[in-house]
């Protein structure tokens, strides 16, 4: 399986977004205990790495990091804000190590959009840099783009700009946006849109790339909200191949092994005829309504078929819809087995509220250790924390909750 997992390699950024889901912690990391987690990838047999943060590129060690992942045979890829590789030299120095494939984040071509998103001032101008000059020096780029309340009604104009000006870029991300953690969990009514914001346009979008003879993942959008390609959703596609993805996070949920893609649904889904590979609805922080979700009624085996015969991505070992059947069937019986053996009661049971922000126990595999605070990076975390105070007063926006706590500090009732 074509499994690709993430290395947080910083928490900080030198953006300031109202809905950022992975700020500031005061966990660090040295070349060396990232050393460590892209082992921990090779051993699992991954196939890719992607170096993430925070904002990665702040990492004194990142061009180290990245030439060590590819000698050790991992495909390297990483996702960044772009404002560091706009410098053409830093450009140059990760293509020199390595790098392969870039992830930059935009969010808008509206420039007025893009800076509130964003926090910061010219920030759009800096990410065009950015894309330039990874192409200039051989690494492939993607767009990833969160959507979001104010860029929902327009993702098909951001498309419309990325043809016309950068033909050279093949592949697209979208992701929903998670208002579950961080900033997106405190501004939810400023940054969480509705499912129907953002149907239309994401639509026109994918038809857009989809008939330009581009490719592209959709994630945390249910089905229902994009069925004309719904194969192009990330968690139907982890669902149809079986895969699995873990987060090396710099924080203290420490590391995050998924393998279950299902998340919540509505009594209207169990009429669908895609509910058993839809991811359903991603809200863990109560951000949306359940309410939105609606059956569909097309043929999932053609969603499979498109997806175990998909030329481009020669990762799945089946290739008849009546191999996948079988294969598909024993999963969903071990995943159910699972979950009953798994179900947690008491107190602290998911229908008496989550005892803390840590994900269920059989997502939290043995590994190594995820970076460490230290002195040094307490105080640069005290420091930027009250700095992000600062921006956040400015923007009017919420500062996140603070959770400093270590991983040995918090709650042992696991």
């Amino acid at each position: 399986m074509a499994n690709i997992g993430y290395i947080q390699v910083v928490r900080h950024c030198n953006h300031f977004c109202g809905f950022c889901s992975n700020p500031t912690t005061p966990f660090a990391h040295t070349f060396e205990s990232m050393k460590v987690l892209v082992d921990d990838f090779v051993d699992r047999s991954y196939f890719g790495v992607i170096l993430t943060g925070g904002e990665p590129t702040l990492h004194p060690e990142l061009p180290k990091i990245a030439a060590y992942a590819r000698e050790r045979g991992l495909h390297v890829r990483m996702i960044t804000n772009g404002h560091r590789l706009a410098e053409e030299r830093f450009a140059e120095a990760l293509g020199e190590a390595g790098l392969q494939l870039v992830h930059v984040s935009v969010y808008s071509i509206d420039p007025e959009v893009e800076q509130r998103l964003r926090g910061a001032a010219g920030t759009l101008e800096r990410a065009y840099a950015a894309v330039k000059n990874a192409n200039r020096f051989g690494i492939e780029v993607n767009i990833n783009c969160v959507i979001n309340k104010l860029n929902a009604n327009h993702l098909d104009k951001n498309i419309e700009y990325w043809i016309e000006n950068h033909p050279y870029i093949r592949h697209f991300i979208w992701n929903n946006l998670d208002p579950s953690m961080g900033r997106a969990e405190v501004n939810q009514g400023e940054f969480t849109p509705k499912l129907g914001d953002f149907e239309a346009s994401l639509h026109r979008a994918m038809t857009l790339l989809h008939n330009s003879g581009r490719t592209f993942r959709v994630e945390k959008v249910p089905l229902c909200y994009m069925t004309d390609f719904a194969w192009a959703s990330t968690e139907t596609r982890k669902i149809v191949k079986g895969e699995e993805r873990i987060v090396h996070f710099l924080d203290n949920k420490q590391t995050v092994r998924q393998t279950d893609w299902e998340h919540i649904y509505s009594e209207s889904c169990d009429r669908c005829s895609l509910r058993t590979i839809c991811g359903g609805l991603f809200d863990r922080g109560n951000g949306y309504d359940p309410a939105e979700l609606h059956p569909v009624f097309v043929s999932r085996d053609t969603v499979v078929e498109s997806i175990i015969r998909d030329p481009s991505d020669p990762s799945y070992e089946f290739r008849s819809i009546e191999s996948w059947q079988k294969d598909f069937d024993q999963r969903c019986a071990d995943t159910l087995a699972g979950r009953i053996k798994k179900r947690p009661s008491g107190p602290d049971s998911p229908e008496n509220g989550p005892a803390d922000d840590l994900p269920p126990e059989q997502m939290r595999p043995q590994g190594p250790a995820v970076g460490a605070i230290t002195e040094q990076s307490q105080k640069l975390y005290e420091t930027k924390r009250r700095r992000e105070g600062q921006k956040a007063e400015k923007a009017g926006i919420r500062l996140e909750h603070a959770d400093v706590r270590r991983p040995t500090e918090r709650a042992t009732d696991e």
